[in-house]
């Protein structure tokens, strides 16, 4: 076992000489063996040890598992924390089952006790029954097949050098070094899911295939290898379809469509970790209702998932870890001509002019005798109506910004110039006639850019 983990660790993880390492050891066999083989390694590798302990505050002897791994760690001389939390009141704080939220708690201890003693890595005693047990978990929870590749021996900031171990192998090396390890109880409770995998559906299965252990095993790191390859081809068709800013990364959805289903939902799925940064809670069936929102009838539509909004424009998917922002109402008048803010950070300028200077998308001009001021500026309002330039006739405003393509997140923050009628949708479109006239002064209206806006 020495010699498979220090190939591992050498090879697998990269490990430098003099690294720093942090162990987690709960006091039971796996931990205790993994914490021997690792003291026994540290000098030749070198390596630096720190052990880490916590105390989940849900079992009456969890105080004495506390105190043996006290006393295993003075006697092998190596640094130890040690903290005490009390995990079911943080499970009821965050929201989640007792379970994930010792799960939750745990790794946010390891992390920070692994910050504060400068590891770039955390050792953990997971082995191979540890293994198939997550695979069935997430099989049974209905994850994707991405999600079957369970544990890696090595996930920065995490090491397993005992996942391709069984708990006989463990159980025969404390046994031949005469290493002591304390029982969790707990482990028995038939409450946790884990547990009941582990004490009644993988021995059910191993009396049809004894090796169902070493399957589940293998299966894993088959679909690891093959994550390893569809990994590269997700990079490259993101990097086609994909635009990011500060607050929601965006694809193209006609490339999406172009690309094969399994692919696609792979890129979704990558997509979603990005934004997430990570992909705890989000299962097959989230991403499937993702695909749905993509190839439905609806042009506009939003779906909220656990910690992330999907949104459809149209012709593109947006994520984000934020809800869609409401826009305002707002509404000043004109007087008279000027430049004047807009509450986008672009400032709306109106100037009487004695000839025309052409129109463009951001300036429309009017003859002036055929609009007077004040004029009145505001956002979108239910039952406008608007005449475009170049349309037989009027109708809803609505309609107009849906035949436009128009985000439904945008249309509350577009100015409207109104007189007697919508004159301007500004940037968008001008209103049909009230053209300026040769040799008669004329109304021009234009947006100007500010560095805020």
């Amino acid at each position: 076992m020495r010699q498979a983990v220090d190939k591992i660790l050498r090879t697998e993880c990269g490990l430098l000489p003099g690294e720093r390492l942090l162990v987690g050891v709960s006091g039971g066999p796996d931990s205790v063996a993994l914490l021997h083989i690792l003291h026994v390694l540290s000098g030749a590798l070198p390596l630096c040890l720190h052990v880490a302990h916590l105390d989940h505050s849900l079992r009456c002897a969890s105080a004495a598992d506390a105190h043996f791994v006290s006393e295993l760690c003075r006697g092998w001389n190596l640094p130890l924390t040690s903290r005490r939390i009390d995990v079911r009141s943080e499970a009821r704080r965050l929201g989640v089952g007792l379970e994930e939220g010792a799960r939750l708690v745990r790794r946010a201890f390891l992390e920070e006790v692994a910050s504060a003693h400068g590891c770039r890595w955390i050792a953990l005693g997971h082995h191979r029954g540890d293994q198939a047990e997550t695979v069935l978990h997430r099989f049974i929870r209905g994850a994707a097949v991405s999600g079957l590749a369970a544990m890696a021996p090595c996930t920065p900031p995490y090491l397993r050098p005992l996942l391709g171990f069984g708990r006989r192998q463990i159980l025969r090396y404390l046994g031949e070094h005469g290493l002591r390890w304390r029982e969790d109880a707990s482990n028995d409770d038939p409450a946790f899911t884990r547990n009941r995998l582990r004490k009644e559906i993988l021995p059910l299965l191993a009396e049809i295939n004894p090796r169902i252990e070493e399957h589940l095993f293998r299966l894993s790191r088959r679909v690891a290898l093959e994550e390893d390859y569809w990994r590269g081809e997700e990079d490259r068709a993101l990097a086609q379809l994909r635009r990011r800013s500060d607050s929601e990364t965006t694809l193209d959805r006609a490339k999406l469509l172009q690309l094969h289903p399994s692919l696609r939902l792979r890129v979704i799925r990558r997509a979603v970790l990005e934004v997430r940064k990570h992909l705890e809670g989000i299962g097959a069936v989230h991403l499937e209702s993702i695909e749905r929102l993509l190839l439905g009838p609806k042009p506009q539509a939003e779906l909220h998932l656990p910690g992330i909004f999907i949104r459809r424009r149209y012709e593109r998917l947006s994520l984000s870890v934020l809800p869609s922002p409401c826009a305002q109402p707002f509404i000043f008048e004109i007087s008279l001509p000027g430049r004047f803010l807009l509450p986008d950070g672009r400032m709306l300028q109106a100037e009487l002019l004695p000839a025309s200077l052409g129109e463009g998308r951001d300036c429309v001009e009017f003859d002036a005798a055929a609009v007077s001021f004040p004029l009145t500026v505001r956002s979108f309002r239910p039952g406008d109506r608007f005449h475009p330039s170049g349309s037989p006739g009027g109708k809803k405003l609505k309609d107009f910004f849906i035949d436009r393509k128009i985000d439904a997140t945008l249309r509350s923050s577009l100015p409207l110039v109104v007189s007697e009628e919508i004159l301007w949708v500004a940037g968008v479109r001008r209103c049909h006639g009230r053209r300026p006239l040769v040799d008669r002064p004329v109304l021009r209206l234009s947006l100007i850019s500010t560095p805020e806006s």
